[in-house]
């Protein structure tokens, strides 16, 4: 049986002072997923739906979340940071919870681009101009690209994940039979049948691919509950197809971002501090012990660490690692 959040501290061993921090987040984690208030902001396109926590004074660290997740992926995270000072701050993806489109007849369209704008356009509409972001999967592709794109306004990055920006102007070359076998949601959404299984069968999509790409985890229903509610938006559907329509230039993009997308497509560096967090137990398959590929794309790389205990929902599993990574790049 997988080991439970309890049962994993014990049996690598953490320090006494960091387990009996995560004693002290536990109940948090879940009274976090239950009460929080959902609060709203007019951001670019969209009416943001998104979290707080800490006082409005702190140094803010916005936390985002990839697919198929939501916000409850960073419960356990915010804790620790508003402890040291921090005002953490955790949106709604486009698509997902209470997130809406202002316009009824704006395009549904989740190219990674527009990800990355949307957190530009949420900082700019809580009148934030400099910040810390750490993000997983969609979240993470979000980060980069907004440090490589406004380098000014990100203080520190940590990339759960490492480096994800894609090229999406060029058709990329088959992969590995078990890596494309992984992929195999990606080619499914490329389908009619994709969309008719993603719009009748979600729930079922969503769970198979948690238990999936965290084998070693152990999901309950009650964990699926808490974000449950977040695929039911109703454009997350159109999102989560044209998402993975775009990166396989299967699907047009907004006119607006076609310079972007074309810069992105050479793969840039990311120039700002950052910590790169790799899942040890990822259903991808165990990440790779040379650091050289994180070092080529992160110039100002301070640590790279092979996370224990987590599989590619890493916040979920050790939100420890990524709270001491935070505080650490901004101490």
């Amino acid at each position: 049986m997988a080991p439970t959040r309890r049962e994993f501290f014990k049996k690598v061993g953490i320090t006494g002072i960091v387990a009996a921090a995560m004693k002290k987040i536990h109940p948090v984690f879940i009274s976090a997923q239950t009460t929080n208030k959902i609060k709203t902001v007019e951001a670019g396109v969209l009416s943001v739906a998104y979290e707080e926590h800490g006082a409005s004074d702190g140094f803010p660290i916005i936390l985002v979340h990839g697919f198929p997740y939501d916000v409850r992926s960073f419960d356990g995270v915010p804790e620790t940071l508003v402890n040291a000072g921090y005002r953490v701050l955790l949106p709604y993806v486009r698509g997902y919870g209470q997130t809406r489109f202002l316009n009824d007849d704006a395009p549904r369209v989740a190219e990674q681009a527009a990800i990355a704008q949307d957190l530009i356009d949420f900082a700019d509409a809580l009148n934030i101009e400099r910040f810390a972001a750490a993000g997983f999967d969609w979240g993470n592709r979000a980060i980069c690209i907004a440090a490589i794109l406004y380098p000014h306004r990100i203080a520190a990055q940590v990339a759960c994940g490492g480096y994800s920006v894609q090229d999406t102007t060029n058709l990329a070359q088959p992969a590995s039979a078990r890596l494309e076998s992984l992929l195999w949601y990606q080619w499914y959404f490329n389908t009619e049948r994709g969309v008719r299984g993603l719009t009748e069968n979600r729930h079922d999509i969503i769970r198979h691919l948690w238990d999936t790409w965290s084998p070693a985890w152990t999901y309950s229903d009650e964990d699926y509950m808490r974000s449950a509610s977040s695929f039911d938006n109703p454009d997350f559907v159109d999102i989560v197809i044209h998402s993975y329509r775009h990166r396989h230039v299967n699907a047009v993009g907004e006119d607006r971002f076609l310079e972007v997308e074309r810069l992105l497509a050479e793969r840039p560096s990311i120039s700002v501090p950052a910590i790169v967090l790799r899942a040890a137990q990822s259903g991808f398959g165990p990440p790779s012990s040379d650091p050289s590929g994180d070092l080529a794309k992160f110039s100002n790389l301070l640590d790279r660490r092979i996370v224990e205990g987590a599989g590619h929902d890493l916040p979920a599993h050790r939100p420890d690692a990524v709270a001491e990574a935070l505080i650490e790049l901004l101490a």
